[in-house]
């Protein structure tokens, strides 16, 4: 019943469904019912693994581990379901990876200072955040950066994600001479991933409804014949409580009193910003819900994004942004706010039902992430590479992704380059303001701010 969807409604129940249709205008945006099922459950195990490295991250501050587990639960559950019910967009959110190590190692561990401090520069941060959304600024951005540029975003975060799979994966592993090496096949975890990934490109290809998600599954239980994934040896806990850290930013706002504490606010404005842009930009491009190089309904959606991270504070995590493993759940035919609800109702139900979430590793999971990577690669084919001022900016965007393993980075590499290639070319009555704005607030990212 889960799989297929058929269920037998009475006629009220059919009513409902039919009311939730139109709100989501399912049928304008050609899917339906089963299909955003299937896209939110996707997008879920895509990105399920944050419940349990958030913890472990953030915990390393000092913070109470299963505390951690029900805020990342819930800040997720949140933004999701107001992003889908106010902006109608299957975009997922939840807290980022990078930032929470940021939060941890470079805040917490390197400045000394306490994870409540910490927690109350986030807060701070939002409320920057919500404000810079309120007076439209991150729409303003998003409509300034030309085609060419959001193609490449789009691009260089599938490129992005599918070196995440590689890593998560094991098919690619650190090395001392080149950074990166091709993963060994003694590691029995490897199987899995490359089980998966032959299952999931030739379900792909056969064009099986569901072909990631099911490429998923089977990865799953294959782990578990080779002994390399253990059964869950219960299926339902109960859910920790969040006392030790629920408030905590709110209580020690006061300790935002240094010039140190401020740069630590002003670089969670920073990062959160440009990676939660770029990466909305990417999942709308990738889903086909651009309209004339614009984001329609771009403010419901950057105050989803926003509250959700003011929420996330409170309830005591790192910054909540969107993530890109939505991208797994749109390639699966997502394209309505209702998977984005039904990702939320995961982590909601997630809470009580945590150990069967331990099935879906970093392997199971890996060739989902790297197919998408390959499907989101093809907005590379928009750009126009024979015009070199647009060329470059958009190559270093793409490659700036993976290779800087962060989204902002690598669209600052771009922004940066663009008006110096476009004036070269002569083409700077081309260069709008918001673009030469952009340009200095990169440059200020990188050499003043010196976040890394």
């Amino acid at each position: 019943i889960i799989f297929s969807l058929k269920i037998r409604t009475l006629p009220f129940l059919e009513g409902y469904m039919n009311s939730i249709g139109k709100f989501f205008h399912l049928n304008e945006n050609h899917t339906s019912f089963k299909t955003e099922f299937l896209a939110g459950l996707t997008t879920f195990v895509s990105m399920s693994y944050i419940l349990f490295v958030n913890p472990a991250v953030l915990g390393a501050s000092g913070m109470n581990k299963g505390a951690l587990f029900t805020a990342t639960a819930l800040s997720a559950a949140f933004t999701c379901i107001v992003m889908g019910v106010i902006a109608n967009y299957p975009i997922a959110s939840a807290p980022t990876l990078g930032l929470n190590a940021f939060f941890t190692y470079t805040v917490c561990l390197g400045m000394h200072v306490k994870w409540q401090t910490a927690l109350a520069a986030v807060f701070v941060a939002s409320i920057l955040f919500i404000l810079l959304t309120v007076f439209k600024v991150r729409e303003m951005i998003i409509d300034a950066i030309p085609s060419d540029i959001k193609y490449a975003i789009s691009a260089g975060i599938g490129l992005f994600i599918a070196f995440i799979g590689l890593q998560g994966g094991n098919l690619i592993s650190k090395s001392d001479s080149t950074l990166v090496t091709v993963g060994s096949l003694n590691n029995p975890l490897v199987w899995i991933t490359i089980f998966g990934l032959v299952v999931t490109i030739f379900l792909m290809i056969a064009k099986v409804p569901g072909a990631i998600f099911i490429g998923m599954i089977v990865a799953a239980i294959f782990g578990i014949i080779i002994g390399q994934i253990p059964m869950p040896k219960a299926f339902i806990s109960g859910i920790p409580s969040l006392s030790p850290i629920f408030g905590q930013a709110i209580f020690h706002i006061s300790d935002i009193n240094t010039v140190q504490m401020w740069i630590v606010v002003f670089t969670f404005l920073l990062v959160t910003f440009f990676d939660t842009t770029g990466t909305l930009i990417g999942l709308v491009q990738q889903a086909g819900l651009m309209k004339d190089n614009k984001m329609p309904r771009a403010g419901e959606a950057l105050a989803a994004d926003s509250s959700g991270m003011l929420v996330g504070s409170v309830l005591g995590t790192s910054p909540v942004g969107a993530f890109v493993e939505s991208s797994a759940g749109i390639a699966v035919g997502g394209r309505t706010g209702l998977t984005a609800v039904w990702v939320g109702i995961f982590f909601l139900i997630s809470t009580i039902f945590s150990p069967i979430l331990s099935v879906f590793t970093t392997q199971v999971t890996a060739p989902a992430l790297i197919i998408v990577g390959v499907l989101m690669a093809e907005n590379l084919a928009h750009v126009h590479w024979t015009d070199l001022e647009i060329a470059i900016p958009c190559f270093l965007i793409a490659l700036g992704m993976p290779l800087t393993y962060s989204i902002s980075d690598g669209l600052g590499w771009g922004l940066i380059i663009y008006p110096v290639s476009m004036l070269a070319a002569k083409r700077f009555k081309e260069i709008t303001p918001m673009m030469w704005i952009l340009f200095f607030i990169f440059v200020i990212y990188f050499v003043v701010l010196n976040v890394k």
